[in-house]
């Protein structure tokens, strides 16, 4: 080989753009499990996902939702028990360690502690932790899984409706910073996510109803039969009736996999963004509220908010927003807390701030999903700001609701 050419050529070169293409894709293999008593000794689920292509023994760490063991204080016991029966494949570090509940395990603080447990156990990039509470909880966990090391395999157990049927179905992780709520975050898959419906029995009705949002939200932008199926079975989920509340998270996740793993972005490069129908106003009354709100309450109201801008804007028509308030209304939600009438000292709704806000998590161009019937949604790069505070007045104060429904709490 004549190298001294090779040089040559270089050297001739110096003046010109010289580029070097390399071009690579990694694929991920996403099981979403479905169990009960997850952690019976009898139950293979966990150890199959633990020791799946991976040499034993497996370190473990778990991380858990303190709300939950507070709730559930069983878990410890059946946890130390699990991985004593499978000793001789799976090694648990330590016991359990609790991390704060909601978004008080997103602030910065928390993900400290996480590394220091992290760093202190000894976890390397053949450890595995898992991740077991709600959104928040998974989401901080799953965020400093992301970035300790480079990444640490990591086994999702969401312990709450909202989590078992979106929140810890995606792929996103991260906290909140400087007042905006997930301002630091990373794409990173988990390896597994494990749905244990015995865990959603400890929690209170208030919880149990609220994940429900996120089944609406997906029937409404995707499928049209599922949103008649939850007007059908509307008085069973508000008691969580059991099979039918089995059904509505299974096909709600289902139906959140299927756009993550078959819409081409899953890391969300695009704008788009049409599994956040109703979210924009979400995030802000949630901050508004000081995380009085549980998420899923904000996402109805940010739905039924969004519903009213699609009506005014002639997207959508009144047969159809009068079934989406009516759906949410006798599922138990309350489509008017104080927080929508906030002012800023300006004089501007607080609430309509946030779509600000949204475009700059988005990257600089707005694109908000709306409704053009039931089961079909449009992005919207401009919002119109006398419709919108039309929405929010009709929303807010009775004389809005022209469809005839009944409002289920005060303004």
């Amino acid at each position: 080989m004549n190298r001294s050419h090779g040089y040559r050529a270089f050297s001739q070169k110096q003046d010109s753009e010289q580029v070097l293409r390399g071009r690579f894709e990694v694929s991920y293999d996403y099981p979403v499990v479905f169990t009960d008593h997850l952690f019976d000794p009898e139950n293979p689920c966990l150890h199959r996902q633990l020791t799946a292509q991976h040499q034993v023994p497996v370190s473990v760490l778990v991380f858990a939702d303190e709300q939950l063991l507070q709730s559930a204080p069983q878990l410890l016991k059946q946890i130390d028990s699990y991985f004593a029966t499978h000793a001789a494949d799976l090694h648990l570090l330590a016991a359990p360690i609790a991390v704060p509940a909601g978004e008080t395990s997103k602030a910065p603080q928390v993900l400290q502690q996480l590394y220091a447990d992290m760093l202190q156990h000894g976890l390397d990039r053949h450890s595995y932790v898992l991740a077991l509470g709600g959104g928040a909880v998974l989401d901080a966990v799953g965020y400093a899984s992301a970035t300790f090391h480079r990444g640490i395999r990591l086994i999702r157990i969401p312990s709450t409706v909202l989590a078992q049927n979106d929140a810890g179905i995606g792929v996103k992780n991260g906290i909140n910073a400087f007042g905006q709520k997930n301002l630091l975050g990373a794409f990173y898959p988990a390896t597994a996510v494990i749905n244990d419906f015995q865990l959603l029995t400890s929690l209170s009705r208030r919880d149990q109803i609220a994940g429900l949002a996120e089944a609406v939200k997906v029937a409404l932008i995707k499928d049209a039969a599922f949103f008649r199926w939850i007007e059908q079975q509307a008085d069973a989920l508000a008691h969580f009736d059991h099979p039918a509340s089995r059904y509505a998270i299974r096909r709600c996740a289902e139906l959140h996999l299927e756009h993550i793993t078959g819409a081409g972005d899953p890391f969300e490069r695009g704008n788009g963004r049409p599994l956040d129908y109703g979210h924009w106003a979400a995030h802000k009354l949630e901050n508004l509220s000081g995380h009085r709100l549980r998420h899923g309450e904000a996402v109805a109201v940010g739905m039924a908010l969004d519903g009213l801008y699609a009506n005014a804007k002639g997207l959508l028509s009144d047969a159809d927003t009068d079934r989406v308030l009516r759906l949410l209304l006798k599922l138990g939600f309350c489509l008017c807390p104080p927080e929508l009438l906030l002012k800023d000292a300006q004089g501007r709704s607080q609430v309509l701030l946030g779509l600000e806000e949204f475009r700059q998590h988005l990257g600089g161009q707005l694109s908000i999903p709306m409704l053009k019937r039931i089961g079909e949604s449009v992005d919207l790069h401009e919002i119109e700001a006398t419709l919108m505070e039309e929405a929010l007045l009709r929303l807010s104060t009775r004389s809005g609701l022209v469809l005839g429904l009944h409002e289920s709490c005060a303004p």
